[in-house]
């Protein structure tokens, strides 16, 4: 049973009216009275690609769902770039996840067409294959540099960014305090900044200047205060740094480690503002790139499941290899209903297949193709369906 949240690329053995087969599945799934399924049917354009031999294709049946799991992944991990960059913004999501400017599903069920431009029929079956695989490889890569590049200047502004927001006993001090809040070029005095408990700020008020031997009178003043620390600035001589210190420590207050540079406060300010900068540059420029990507990665996905459309066939139903395909968009609910509806739609396509398969055995049931006889075998369904699973806003 094929997802109930993916859309479903069918391939069909071309009888001369591949529009009418199309009509005909349409009327009885976009939600006919009978019926009521409202699924969406469309056509897509399967060309007729150079075969190859019989090996080259078994290679290829054998190669493509590792490169599809691939792709697969790269789609997703560029979504999720995009609900990230975005904070999962479903509108804004809706304004970015396109294909050539037009949903996914305007893509999909918009009588897709193969881009011969970029992917020309006369080549061979494996040289496309290589070719949408290093260019998904292209896209993957570019889109793990940028976002490494991102994540580490977003993670420093981030950091940053605490230093500012935390509470007085750990936030940066370089916006509270200025140069009048402290004795500066003085051989033997130094100003000290004091993060002190809400509770006992009236402890410190009283009983700061007999914390050490040689505190400075009436030195403290209240700088900044918040829910949890008020911060004060204290004078005393240098040689009882230490002491003073442990003292604090003792009584449950905090010094910070803070030497008053005028030219520190600009430098962290700039770098401050380069970073926000910087952040911001680099996030419309991954956000721009994620759009871009997403449109080209998921059309490469589609290119390569069109191509494993075409190489099942061949092994499926043989030689013209000529085959109709057909893009159906279930509604979740009615999936098992669409699947039967196609199963019975395309029965006699079982027996098609059988056929095929009795031809190559030569009429003789005890004949064994190989390697190859099991792959052969495997007919879970009596056409070829592949998914195009659906981005989810």
């Amino acid at each position: 049973m094929p997802s109930e949240q993916s859309t479903w690329l069918l391939s069909i053995p071309q009888d001369g009216d591949a529009e009418g087969s199309v009509h005909e599945l349409s009327s009885k799934l976009s939600g006919s009275k009978s019926v009521s399924l409202s699924s969406s049917v469309a056509p897509i354009d399967i060309p007729t690609f150079k075969t190859g031999t019989l090996d080259s294709l078994i290679s290829l049946s054998e190669d493509i769902p590792k490169q599809e799991a691939f792709f697969t992944a790269c789609v997703a991990k560029t979504v999720d770039t995009l609900r990230s960059l975005l904070n999962n913004d479903p509108t804004k999501l809706g304004q970015h996840i396109l294909v050539n400017e037009a949903t996914v599903d305007e893509y999909l069920l918009g009588h897709w067409r193969w881009n011969e431009g970029r992917y020309g029929v006369q080549r061979s079956l494996r040289e496309m294959v290589d070719t949408l695989n290093k260019e998904m490889t292209s896209i993957d890569n570019m889109m793990k540099l940028k976002l490494t590049n991102y994540n580490l200047v977003k993670g420093s502004l981030v950091q940053m960014q605490r230093k500012k927001i935390g509470n007085l006993s750990v936030r940066t001090l370089a916006d509270i305090v200025s140069k009048d809040d402290f004795v500066l070029d003085s051989e033997y005095l130094e100003t000290l900044l004091v993060a002190v408990p809400k509770t006992q700020v009236k402890t410190w008020k009283s009983g700061y200047e007999r914390l050490a031997t040689m505190v400075v009178p009436r030195s403290s003043h209240l700088l900044a205060t918040d829910d949890d620390y008020s911060l004060f600035n204290i004078v005393i001589f240098k040689r009882v740094h230490d002491e003073f210190v442990q003292k604090c420590r003792e009584n449950k207050y905090i010094v910070r480690d803070f030497v008053y540079s005028e030219e520190q406060i600009v430098k962290q300010r700039e770098e401050m503002e380069t970073a926000d900068t910087t952040e911001k540059e680099l996030w419309t420029e991954l956000l721009r790139l994620s759009r871009t990507n997403f449109s080209e990665s998921f059309q490469i996905l589609v290119h390569l499941k069109v191509l494993r459309l075409f190489v099942e066939s061949v092994l499926r139903y043989g030689l013209p290899a000529n085959y109709t395909g057909i893009v159906v968009k279930p509604d979740a609910k009615n999936a098992k209903k669409t699947l039967a509806v196609l199963q019975n739609q395309f029965a006699y396509l079982g027996r098609i297949s059988r056929s095929k398969q009795s031809d190559s055995k030569g009429g003789n049931e005890d004949f064994v193709a190989g390697e190859y006889q099991t792959l052969l075998e495997q007919e879970f369904l009596d056409f070829v369906l592949f998914e195009v699973p659906w981005i989810i806003i």
